[in-house]
Protein backbone atom coordinates (compact mmCIF):
# COMPACT_ATOMS: atom_id res chain seq x y z
CA UNK A 1 0.00 0.00 0.00
CA UNK A 2 1.25 3.12 -1.20
CA UNK A 3 0.59 5.91 1.58
CA UNK A 4 2.15 9.11 -1.09
CA UNK A 5 1.35 12.41 -0.54
CA UNK A 6 4.72 13.71 -2.53
CA UNK A 7 2.35 13.05 -6.01
CA UNK A 8 0.17 16.06 -4.45
CA UNK A 9 2.94 18.94 -5.11
CA UNK A 10 4.65 18.11 -8.00
CA UNK A 11 6.80 20.88 -9.83
CA UNK A 12 4.26 21.03 -12.87
CA UNK A 13 1.05 21.89 -10.77
CA UNK A 14 1.76 24.78 -8.28
CA UNK A 15 -0.80 25.05 -5.70
CA UNK A 16 -4.06 27.29 -5.66
CA UNK A 17 -3.50 30.34 -3.74
CA UNK A 18 -6.43 29.23 -1.41
CA UNK A 19 -5.01 25.69 -0.83
CA UNK A 20 -1.63 25.79 1.34
CA UNK A 21 0.67 22.86 2.14
CA UNK A 22 -0.65 22.47 6.01
CA UNK A 23 -4.19 22.16 4.66
CA UNK A 24 -2.85 19.41 2.37
CA UNK A 25 -1.33 17.79 4.99
CA UNK A 26 -4.62 17.12 7.03
CA UNK A 27 -5.87 14.71 4.32
CA UNK A 28 -4.28 10.98 4.34
CA UNK A 29 -4.27 9.19 1.12
CA UNK A 30 -3.82 5.75 0.73
CA UNK A 31 -3.52 3.54 -2.90
CA UNK A 32 -3.72 0.20 -3.53
CA UNK A 33 -3.33 -2.16 -6.37
CA UNK A 34 -6.17 -4.44 -7.40
CA UNK A 35 -6.11 -7.02 -10.19
CA UNK A 36 -4.62 -6.39 -13.02
CA UNK A 37 -5.21 -2.53 -14.10
CA UNK A 38 -7.97 -1.78 -10.85
CA UNK A 39 -7.01 0.75 -8.18
CA UNK A 40 -8.34 1.58 -4.94
CA UNK A 41 -7.47 5.04 -3.51
CA UNK A 42 -9.05 6.43 -0.20
CA UNK A 43 -8.53 9.72 0.67
CA UNK A 44 -10.11 11.04 4.02
CA UNK A 45 -9.99 14.52 5.98
CA UNK A 46 -11.18 15.63 9.56
CA UNK A 47 -13.71 17.88 9.30
CA UNK A 48 -15.52 20.33 12.81
CA UNK A 49 -18.86 19.03 11.30
CA UNK A 50 -22.19 16.80 11.83
CA UNK A 51 -22.55 14.14 9.49
CA UNK A 52 -25.62 15.55 8.78
CA UNK A 53 -24.19 19.01 7.92
CA UNK A 54 -21.63 16.95 5.35
CA UNK A 55 -24.43 15.11 4.14
CA UNK A 56 -26.48 18.13 3.09
CA UNK A 57 -23.37 19.59 0.94
CA UNK A 58 -22.64 15.77 -0.89
CA UNK A 59 -25.96 15.65 -1.93
CA UNK A 60 -26.56 18.89 -3.30
CA UNK A 61 -25.13 17.21 -6.72
CA UNK A 62 -25.60 19.97 -9.16
CA UNK A 63 -23.27 22.41 -6.46
CA UNK A 64 -20.75 20.45 -6.66
CA UNK A 65 -19.18 21.70 -9.67
CA UNK A 66 -19.57 25.07 -8.38
CA UNK A 67 -16.77 24.22 -5.48
CA UNK A 68 -15.01 20.93 -6.85
CA UNK A 69 -11.78 21.42 -8.83
CA UNK A 70 -11.80 20.37 -12.35
CA UNK A 71 -15.75 18.94 -12.04
CA UNK A 72 -16.94 20.51 -15.16
CA UNK A 73 -20.27 19.18 -14.96
CA UNK A 74 -22.36 17.61 -12.05
CA UNK A 75 -26.06 17.29 -13.31
CA UNK A 76 -28.72 15.02 -11.48
CA UNK A 77 -30.31 12.77 -14.58
CA UNK A 78 -34.00 11.29 -14.92
CA UNK A 79 -34.45 7.75 -13.68
CA UNK A 80 -37.46 5.61 -12.29
CA UNK A 81 -35.48 3.23 -9.67
CA UNK A 82 -32.34 5.57 -8.53
CA UNK A 83 -30.17 8.67 -8.17
CA UNK A 84 -28.38 9.41 -11.27
CA UNK A 85 -25.32 11.36 -11.59
CA UNK A 86 -23.70 12.86 -14.93
CA UNK A 87 -20.33 14.44 -14.04
CA UNK A 88 -17.60 15.58 -16.56
CA UNK A 89 -13.83 16.44 -15.05
CA UNK A 90 -11.91 18.25 -17.02
CA UNK A 91 -7.89 19.00 -16.39
CA UNK A 92 -5.67 21.27 -18.76
CA UNK A 93 -2.12 19.81 -18.85
CA UNK A 94 0.54 21.08 -21.52
CA UNK A 95 -1.78 23.00 -23.63
CA UNK A 96 -3.95 19.94 -23.92
CA UNK A 97 -7.30 19.88 -22.74
CA UNK A 98 -8.33 16.13 -21.43
CA UNK A 99 -12.69 15.40 -19.61
CA UNK A 100 -13.69 11.93 -18.73
CA UNK A 101 -17.68 11.52 -18.68
CA UNK A 102 -19.45 9.15 -15.67
CA UNK A 103 -22.99 8.67 -15.51
CA UNK A 104 -23.38 7.17 -11.72
CA UNK A 105 -25.66 5.39 -9.80
CA UNK A 106 -25.82 6.84 -5.89
CA UNK A 107 -27.30 5.21 -3.17
CA UNK A 108 -27.84 6.84 -0.06
CA UNK A 109 -27.71 5.65 3.23
CA UNK A 110 -28.18 8.95 5.49
CA UNK A 111 -26.63 10.11 7.13
CA UNK A 112 -23.49 7.86 7.04
CA UNK A 113 -22.61 6.68 3.73
CA UNK A 114 -23.18 7.27 -0.54
CA UNK A 115 -22.06 4.29 -2.28
CA UNK A 116 -21.83 5.12 -6.40
CA UNK A 117 -21.43 2.90 -9.23
CA UNK A 118 -20.59 4.02 -13.00
CA UNK A 119 -23.27 2.79 -15.78
CA UNK A 120 -21.70 4.37 -18.42
CA UNK A 121 -18.55 6.56 -18.75
CA UNK A 122 -14.97 6.67 -19.56
CA UNK A 123 -13.47 3.88 -17.83
CA UNK A 124 -13.53 0.23 -17.68
CA UNK A 125 -14.85 0.54 -13.97
CA UNK A 126 -15.62 3.21 -11.55
CA UNK A 127 -17.16 2.87 -8.33
CA UNK A 128 -16.54 4.14 -4.57
CA UNK A 129 -18.35 5.74 -1.46
CA UNK A 130 -18.23 8.84 1.01
CA UNK A 131 -18.60 8.06 4.21
CA UNK A 132 -19.27 9.70 7.22
CA UNK A 133 -17.61 8.60 10.64
CA UNK A 134 -18.16 9.67 14.20
CA UNK A 135 -15.50 9.39 16.69
CA UNK A 136 -16.76 8.43 20.12
CA UNK A 137 -13.78 10.30 21.62
CA UNK A 138 -13.16 13.41 19.60
CA UNK A 139 -15.87 16.23 18.13
CA UNK A 140 -16.33 16.45 14.22
CA UNK A 141 -16.92 13.53 11.82
CA UNK A 142 -13.92 12.06 9.56
CA UNK A 143 -15.08 12.11 6.03
CA UNK A 144 -14.10 9.23 3.75
CA UNK A 145 -13.82 8.99 0.10
CA UNK A 146 -12.97 5.49 -1.83
CA UNK A 147 -12.92 5.11 -4.85
CA UNK A 148 -11.98 1.97 -6.89
CA UNK A 149 -11.34 2.66 -10.61
CA UNK A 150 -9.82 0.76 -14.07
CA UNK A 151 -8.72 2.87 -16.59
CA UNK A 152 -9.48 1.95 -20.41
CA UNK A 153 -5.90 0.72 -22.12
CA UNK A 154 -5.52 4.02 -23.68
CA UNK A 155 -4.87 5.65 -20.28
CA UNK A 156 -2.04 4.41 -19.02
CA UNK A 157 -2.61 3.09 -14.99
CA UNK A 158 0.14 5.49 -13.44
CA UNK A 159 -1.16 8.42 -15.25
CA UNK A 160 -4.99 8.17 -13.12
CA UNK A 161 -2.80 7.17 -9.96
CA UNK A 162 -1.05 10.57 -9.86
CA UNK A 163 -3.86 13.02 -11.23
CA UNK A 164 -6.23 11.35 -8.62
CA UNK A 165 -3.20 11.56 -6.00
CA UNK A 166 -3.11 15.22 -6.77
CA UNK A 167 -6.50 15.66 -7.25
CA UNK A 168 -8.59 13.99 -4.49
CA UNK A 169 -6.75 15.88 -1.25
CA UNK A 170 -8.05 18.96 -2.97
CA UNK A 171 -11.31 17.81 -3.46
CA UNK A 172 -11.79 17.28 0.72
CA UNK A 173 -10.31 20.50 1.05
CA UNK A 174 -12.72 22.36 -1.71
CA UNK A 175 -15.78 20.18 0.49
CA UNK A 176 -14.23 21.43 4.05
CA UNK A 177 -14.15 25.23 2.10
CA UNK A 178 -17.59 24.71 1.38
CA UNK A 179 -19.03 23.56 4.49
CA UNK A 180 -17.30 27.25 6.43
CA UNK A 181 -19.36 28.76 3.56
CA UNK A 182 -22.51 27.39 4.65
CA UNK A 183 -22.30 26.69 7.85
CA UNK A 184 -19.75 29.61 9.42
CA UNK A 185 -16.36 28.61 11.73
Amino acid sequence: MDNDLSLIDTPDEQLSPDITPEELAAVTLETKKLEKRHRQIQAQISLPFSPEQIWDVLIDYEALADFIPNLAKSERLPHPESIRIEQIGVKNALFLKFSARVVLDMVEDFPHAIRFEMVEGDFNAFAGSWKMIVAEDQPGTTLAYTLQVCPTRLIPVKAIELQLGKDLPRNLIAIRQRLYQVYGE
